[in-house]
């Protein structure tokens, strides 16, 4: 008999019973949730460019006290010469009208007030500075205001840019992003249900549960902003991440009630509901606590944007695990008796029952347990070649490049920074406490100066006479590249008598950078630890945590060298539609990493409860290595299904972020379908029952008490080893044998 838990199976006859009771308070949930949902987008912030209490925040933030600028809006003007005629009355009057509108403090343009003109004689600069005084809501509406203006000046072609403007661009294709990939996830999710499933109202179960756990998160995530900073992309991220969690919890629980239904066909609807949310239910919590503790782990890092994320993701695993025990039995309650059949052909799969073949994850269960050492081996190194990439993965910052080259913004930023002499890239900015007449200071400057990384310096004006600080502009393309991260690293360790502080994009980059390795290890630590003592708890084994810890490693380890070879090299640039920079986002690698460690824990609970389950069922008079290795093909066999599909339902969801327009987003959803995908495939289909397999007994060291009395007690047993064994195989197909009958 398996072991099932009380308490789920107490809820699950509860829930069952009080169906419509539940089914209408989720649905109040739902509405309430969506009406409020509107919060979470209108409190989203920008988060810092660098860490709390770092270095280059404390002198950005510096600066900004004592010379405050409003938000910038840069326009080029180009296509014709800057003389012409038409051109230059043109461009005038919008000027003037760029003077006039409300929230606009100056205008440096190259008619009116001696701004740049470009190196080719055909282009101009033009740059807008708004009001410091400004909301961040009301400055994007003003310099939507200003784009208007300056897109009505009578050139062949006017771009608009700065750091709002692209700030907003990046917010508003995120969102559009998102909104087309999970609308098409959406619709993919129910087609592919629905032929699996064999019936459209069963595959709209775990659907309409993921929407309705999206909703409620999102209202609790506006709240959350009251506390603290959430950025736009933690919005998108929450709600991806909740519509793969609860359709894969949704899975679980309705396998397990057809499952619980063929083995005994006439039961009432309300023990089937219960034994089925004492089987799954387990899983499912396990496995909303593993991807939670997961989530809690990018916390510790401290990062503003991830732990915005973190949040809201904790939030939507809870919701979602709720919504997995309590409305998906709820609505199964009402609708099992149309639940069909494994392989019972339906209009969905006219072709079922025709032949029925092993599924992937069983055939290749069937395969690592005939040849276990060359199988684990193989694997393995596979694994360990798709991670070699990681050697040269290179970071950097989510910067203007992570929008399409055909975005007017960062087309307005690459013409600006080439086509007008004295105009590059950001500066690296060193602040120091004296006054540029202190020799100390000059001596400072002149040794920074004259280091190979820079190509330029210019003095910040409008600062107190006792304050210095300087630009430097480093050589190379890019503000965040090696050469301008080697200069604020030899600014730094500069021997100075005088207080000296660097910051500007390269250096928030590595003061972002640092603090995350730094904080690493204690991150590694929590979710490592966490997730020891909850495969622990399910399984009462410590060899099987260990060896779960150590493939979860392996994927995110793999999973982060595809990303350098596909981000960092290039390839198959083409195919998702983007250019390749060399380098993934400072924060991709973190959160790809932990995120995919939780799926991975995710899916080793699935399978190691009802592996686990089967082998404390056992017999224990039988061989314990025979009976482990059934204990295992057992598990896969009745768990397959749910995984293989579960994985493939999550893919569908992470690939809307694959072939989004936004570099970052693309990141993520690489990542996470490689995660996914190589989990499924070589780790539970090959590694876990081959090292099961090897292991044997060991597997489940120490055990429970009652396991080792068990076994003592067993010894005096005088049935032979082999039809012990034949009788577990027999009861285990027993169920499959009355499905076939009763189709």
């Amino acid at each position: 008999m398996s072991q099932r838990s009380p308490m789920l199976s107490s809820l699950g006859r509860g829930v069952s019973r009080h169906r419509l009771l539940v089914v209408l308070a989720w649905a109040l949930l739902v509405v309430a949730g969506a009406a409020l949902a509107g919060d979470a987008f209108d409190r989203t912030v920008s988060v810092a460019d660098a860490p709390a209490g770092s270095e280059s925040l404390r002198a950005s933030d510096r600066l900004d006290a004592l010379d405050p600028e409003g938000e910038i809006v840069t326009a080029v003007i180009r296509g014709e010469d800057f003389f012409a005629p038409g051109l230059r009355d043109s461009a005038t009057a919008v000027m003037a009208s760029l003077r006039a509108l409300p929230g606009v403090v100056d205008v440096t343009d190259a008619y009116t007030a001696g701004g740049a003109i470009g190196d080719d004689g055909r282009s101009s600069l033009v740059v807008v500075e708004l009001s410091r005084d400004l909301p961040e809501d009301d400055a994007v509406v003003v310099a939507s205001e200003v784009s208007d203006l300056l897109h009505s000046i009578a050139a062949p072609e006017v771009l608009v840019g700065g750091p709002l403007l692209a700030e907003q661009a990046f917010v508003d294709r995120a969102a559009t992003d998102a909104a087309i990939g999970e609308g098409v996830a959406i619709l993919a999710l129910v087609v592919l249900l629905t032929v699996v499933l064999g019936s459209l109202r069963i595959a709209l179960v775990p659907v309409i549960a993921a929407l309705a756990a999206i909703a409620p998160t999102l209202a609790l995530l506006g709240l959350l902003a009251l506390v603290v900073d959430v950025n736009e992309f933690a919005v998108n991220v929450v709600t991806i991440l909740g519509l793969g969690l609860a359709v894969d919890y949704s899975l679980l629980v309705v396998f397990r009630v057809r499952e619980e239904s063929a083995a005994d066909p006439a039961a009432a609807v309300d023990d089937i509901v219960a034994r089925a949310v004492a089987g799954a239910g387990r899983a499912v919590l396990v496995s909303g606590l593993a991807v939670a503790v997961a989530l809690l782990g990018i916390l510790v890092l401290g990062d503003p944007l991830l732990s915005g994320m973190a949040l809201g993701g904790v939030v939507v695993v809870g919701v979602a695990t709720l919504a997995g025990l309590t409305l998906v039995p709820a609505a199964l309650s009402f609708l099992h008796r149309t639940l069909p059949a494994a392989g019972e052909r339906t209009w969905a799969r006219p072709w079922a029952g025709r032949s029925r073949r092993d599924g992937l994850l069983v055939s290749s269960t069937r395969l690592a347990q005939r040849r276990p050492g060359v199988v684990a081996v193989a694997a393995a190194a596979l694994m360990l070649l798709l991670a070699a990439p990681v050697a040269s993965l290179a970071l950097d910052d989510s910067d203007i490049r992570s929008l399409p080259a055909a975005a007017e913004e960062r087309r307005a930023y690459e013409a600006t920074t080439t086509g007008f002499t004295g105009i590059g890239i950001e500066p690296v900015t060193v602040v120091l406490d004296g006054s540029i007449q202190d020799a100390a200071v000059t001596g400072v400057l002149d040794r920074i100066s004259a280091l190979p990384e820079v190509t330029d310096a210019d003095v910040v004006q409008g600062l107190p006479p006792e304050i210095t600080a300087v630009e430097f502009t480093p050589s190379g393309s890019t503000a965040t590249g090696p050469s301008a991260q080697r200069l604020v690293e030899a600014a730094r360790t500069l021997d100075s008598s005088v207080p000296l502080a660097v910051t500007g994009p390269a250096a928030w980059l590595i003061d972002t950078r640092d603090q995350l390795l730094a904080r690493l290890p204690w991150a590694v630590l929590v979710v490592a630890a966490a997730s020891f003592a909850l495969l622990f708890a399910l399984t009462r084994s410590v060899v099987v945590p260990v060896k779960a810890l150590a493939l979860a490693t392996l994927t995110v380890a793999s999973t982060l060298g595809v990303l350098t070879a596909v981000f960092g090299w290039g390839w198959g640039a083409s195919l998702l539609g983007f250019e390749s920079t060399g380098t993934l986002d400072v924060t991709t690698p973190l959160l790809i990493g932990l995120l995919a460690f939780g799926l991975t824990m995710d899916y080793e609970v699935f399978l190691l409860a009802r592996i686990s389950e089967r082998w404390r069922a056992r017999d224990v008079a039988l061989d314990p290595r025979a009976v482990n290795a059934e204990a295992v093909r057992h598990g896969i066999a009745r768990t397959a299904p749910v995984v293989t599909l579960a994985a493939a339902a999550i893919s569908i969801v992470f690939l809307g972020f694959a072939f989004g327009e936004l570099v970052a987003m693309k990141e993520i959803g690489v990542g996470m379908v490689v995660a996914v995908v190589l989990d499924v495939t070589v780790v539970r289909g090959l590694l876990l029952p081959s090292l099961m397999t090897l292991l044997g007994r060991a597997n489940w060291w120490p055990g429970t008490r009652s396991d080792r009395r068990r076994s003592a007690d067993a010894a005096a047993s005088a049935e032979p080893t082999s039809s012990r064994l034949a009788r577990e195989v027999e009861a285990d197909r027993a169920p499959a044998r009355r499905e076939s009958a009763s189709r």
